[in-house]
């Protein structure tokens, strides 16, 4: 039976990014493992590291995560205590997630992160920044549709 080529597996973006998307979340691993964090806690500590001090709904913007998935992560970087939720001073009713001193001094041990990573791909410079502006145009077009 001859399959025709729009349904063949190779010739499937979507496949080659899921991929290489779990391809690279496994790459990671064994570097979050050394700091006690799984991939989604390291987007959520990265975007906080950048910009302490937000609520929820910004945090949401940054990770791209949903406030579904972003409030276990919350609570589990909570018992760990690398954040905390303090009330806002414009709106008692919002809280503000603040990088607690324990996540401060695991921030110097995550700046290793990228560099390690950067060399398991042997990629150029300007092939990632290539993949990178492919990868948010894509996603922005997406988000678009939807």
């Amino acid at each position: 039976m001859s399959t025709p080529n729009e349904l063949k597996l190779e010739n499937q973006i979507c496949h080659s990014i899921y991929s290489a998307t779990n391809a690279l979340i496994r790459a990671y691993r064994p570097l979050l493992e050394a700091l006690d964090l799984t991939y989604p806690q390291y987007l959520v500590m990265m975007a906080l590291w950048e910009e302490d001090g937000v609520m929820i709904k910004r945090l949401v913007e940054r990770t791209r995560l949903d406030a579904g998935t972003l409030t276990p992560i919350l609570k589990r970087l909570e018992a760990k205590g690398l954040v905390s939720r303090q009330k806002s001073h414009e709106d008692s009713r919002q809280k503000l997630l603040k990088v607690a001193d324990k996540g401060l001094a695991l921030r110097d041990k995550a700046a290793k992160v990228p560099a390690a990573l950067t060399c398991q791909v042997q990629m150029t410079l300007e092939e990632a920044t290539l993949l990178k502006q492919l990868s948010e145009k894509l996603y922005k077009q997406l988000v678009a549709a939807v």
